[in-house]
């Protein structure tokens, strides 16, 4: 049992923390180092101030959102019986394969002066300009509502499951007690989801703190655009580190606030009775309210964008659609599969290592890595390319003096220090996925093929690898379809000359050409829809 307890999967696990938690910690070094006071003193008088208030309205404005219509969808389908419901419970989910950055050029294009939408206005009420006054959506309220649009569905996941698997005995109780719906709702079923509903929050909130394609092309200013700001406009790399340790003490904030929240409150289920109630049926004008409300968000999330996108790629399209987009597929295609690959390798070796050792240490490690996910690409990606350069610098130095040749940049040069990023940031996804189903196998597995004379090689190779196919299946497409849509750390890191669908998306909307980026974004959008059919699956059975 004690070669058990320290299993050389500990070795592993131990190198990709420390490597996981150079990035982050990189930032943090770079806090209290001089020789920006002028770069900082000019961005403390002019845009600092903004960046934060921007940056705090900002988490306001989508915490309220997604709270609101990720838990009003969620009750509605998990407590209630509507026209549609069965549709809804899986269609509601379909917004989280839309980047928000695409939303939001989609609907800048749908709703500009010379859009569909105020040009089908003019042609009806026969107006002019100056006529009418039409909101901008290229405001802050506006990229709020963009985000609201496209992460609610965390806070609706994790608040759906949250009703089906608490709520059903206690509500049971609270109807035999003559508590009435709406009373029962905020008395029993709101507290028991509570800490659901807060995870959900933090997640979108972290997303939205994460995003930079959104705010930059809205012209909101905050410290992901300050941050890329600092680090092309002014050429400062210690002054942007330091923009990113600020926003990464943002995102420590909130999952503080996630964790204090719960406090020592637990919530359990105490009737023993885990069937989920049958759905109250809605009739009249009960019906058609819950149908509008979960059509509302469906259909601005994902399905009206989805026709938009669709309409433009078709219509007027990329012009160098063709071999062009082929090689911005490939690129894509090549960073997304690589980083999926070697992240579901790291995610069962540690997750293996984890249960072989049954120690803190382990477990600590694998929590570690986990915390990648919270932190923002563009923190990463500053992390990442300070020591990576001196790194880079020091290897070309030692090849010259070896062999009498500069090789040039042998990491940031090419793709190994943009996929390193990405490891850092989605590492966590494929982990959670890999940990949760190994839980499920039991641990008398492990004895059976130790009596059969296996060794942990052996058992993780012909026991538990076969049996763990679909979900290391669903993490590497989680981790692909991950890298797809991120964009901050992809325009920090890629190679010169070296774009994806992403970086095109955002080159061409940045220069106004929305319809043109329409043909990148809709396979960006449509390579996303397939873990979420699969996740979808699961939701429209967990009331079975």
């Amino acid at each position: 049992m004690h070669a058990v307890r320290h299993s050389p999967l500990l070795a592993v696990a131990l190198i990709v923390a420390v490597l996981a938690a150079l990035p982050v910690a990189s930032v943090g070094l770079n806090i209290f180092v001089g020789g920006t006071s002028a770069t900082w003193s000019h961005l403390a008088q002019t845009v600092l101030p903004e960046y934060i208030l921007n940056s705090l309205l900002l988490c306001l404005g989508v915490g309220l959102g997604v709270a609101v219509v990720g838990v009003t969808t969620a009750w509605l389908t998990a407590m209630h019986d509507f026209p549609g419901r069965c549709v809804f419970e899986w269609a509601l989910v379909l917004p989280l394969a839309v980047p928000a950055y695409v939303m939001a050029y989609v609907y800048t294009d749908f709703l500009q002066f010379v859009g569909p939408l105020q040009a089908a206005l003019r042609e009806t009420f026969g107006w002019q300009h100056g006529d009418y006054w039409f909101p901008d959506i290229r405001t802050l309220p506006g990229a709020i509502l963009m985000f609201v649009c496209v992460l609610y569905p965390y806070v609706y996941l994790l608040a759906r499951a949250a009703f089906l698997e608490r709520a059903s005995g206690m509500l049971e109780a609270a109807r035999t007690l003559g508590m009435g719906p709406w009373r029962a709702f905020f008395a029993v079923s709101l507290p028991l989801a509570r800490p659901a509903i807060a995870a959900g929050i933090a997640l979108a909130l972290m997303e939205t703190l994460a995003d930079y394609g959104t705010v930059a092309y809205f012209a909101v200013n905050t410290f992901t655009t300050g941050i890329y700001r600092a680090w092309f406009s002014l050429g400062d790399r210690v002054a942007a580190a330091q923009l990113a340790a600020m926003l990464l003490s943002f995102v420590l904030f909130l999952l503080m606030v996630e964790r204090v929240s719960r406090g020592r409150a637990r919530y359990h289920n105490t009737t023993g009775r885990n069937r989920p109630l049958a759905g109250a049926r809605l009739g009249g004008i009960g019906a058609a309210l819950a149908v509008v409300a979960c059509v509302m968000p469906l259909l601005l999330g994902f399905v009206l964008p989805a026709m938009l996108l669709l309409k433009m790629a078709l219509t007027e399209g990329d012009a160098q659609f063709g071999e062009r987009f082929l090689v911005l597929s490939r690129n894509s295609f090549l960073l997304a599969g690589i980083t999926a690959c070697v992240g579901v390798l790291l995610a069962l070796l540690m997750a293996y290592g984890a249960r072989l050792s049954k120690g803190a240490l382990a477990t600590g490690l694998n929590r570690l890595v986990g915390l990648g996910y919270a932190v923002p690409g563009a923190v990463i990606a500053v992390g990442v390319l300070i020591p990576v350069t001196r790194l880079d610098t020091w290897l070309a130095g030692q090849w010259e003096q070896w062999f009498g040749s500069n090789p040039g940049l042998l990491l940031t040069g090419g793709i190994a220090a943009l996929v390193y990023a990405y490891l850092v940031r989605f590492l966590a996804v494929a982990l959670h996925t890999v940990e949760s189903s190994l839980a499920k196998i039991t641990p008398n597995m492990d004895d059976a093929a130790r009596c059969l004379g296996l060794g942990q090689g052996e058992t993780l190779r012909r026991v538990h690898a076969p049996m763990l196919r679909g979900s290391l299946f669903t993490a590497g497409l989680l981790v692909f379809v991950d890298v797809m849509k991120e964009l901050p750390a992809t325009l920090v890191m890629r190679p010169f000359n070296f774009d994806t669908l992403a970086t095109q998306t955002y080159t061409l909307a940045s220069d106004e050409r929305l319809a043109e980026a329409s043909t990148a974004s809709l396979a960006i959008v449509v390579v996303g829809l397939l873990p979420l059919i699969a996740l979808s699956r699961q939701v429209s059975r967990a009331r079975q």
